[in-house]
């Protein structure tokens, strides 16, 4: 078959034509079928198989985080309670508004019992907090160096937390040395409401 017989095809007469003709246009045919199909319905698939495929992804590692944490819920319950424990216990070192001046006179008179003498102790104003106030005492005292280490030691004995700031040591002519500091002693603000 040659170049000359493929224009004398007639389109009407489709039965007649010589077999290659025939084959190759149903094999056109089922190309273009094919390629129609793809095109309209498969192609969309395929991206809607993609998309969901990506968000198995995700939902699958999102469940992994969630049954790590779901199977560790009852040690962070356990956590969690310890930490309330140990919070109430801290918030019951911090003296409330009437237990301030009994904790200003034990700091006072643990510097006594140490043996130091002051030269200065002066409560400043309360400084609010988030949750609490601080209460700074500016303290300059002075006595020999274990007096002063029992004087900080004894503070950190005491049943209330204070905590000391800004320590400066400086020695004195008579062989006594003089501390300057500011003991910060702290009370809870929602005691306030409750008293």
């Amino acid at each position: 078959m040659n170049l000359q017989d493929l224009n004398e095809l007639d389109f009407n007469n489709i039965g007649n034509w010589p077999m290659p003709v025939k084959a190759f246009i149903i094999v056109l045919a089922c190309v273009g079928v094919g390629v129609g199909w793809y095109y309209f319905n498969t192609e969309e698939q395929l991206i809607n198989l993609e998309t969901v495929e990506k968000k198995e992804q995700t939902l699958r590692a999102e469940f992994e985080r969630k049954q790590a944490k779901a199977v560790n819920l009852e040690k962070y319950r356990r956590q969690l309670e310890e930490m309330k424990q140990s919070f109430g216990a801290m918030l019951r070192q911090l003296p409330n508004k009437t237990e301030v001046a009994d904790l200003l006179v034990d700091v006072s008179q643990t510097g006594l019992a140490a043996g130091l003498e002051f030269e200065l102790f002066d409560p400043q104003d309360e400084v609010p907090r988030e949750f609490y106030a601080e209460l700074p005492i500016q303290i300059r005292v002075f006595g020999g160096y274990h007096e002063l280490g029992e004087f900080i030691s004894g503070l950190a004995a005491l049943p209330r937390i204070v905590t000391i700031h800004d320590v400066k040591m400086e020695p004195r002519k008579d062989g006594e040395l003089v501390m300057s500091a500011t003991a910060k002693t702290y009370r809870y603000l929602e005691e306030e409401g409750a008293n």
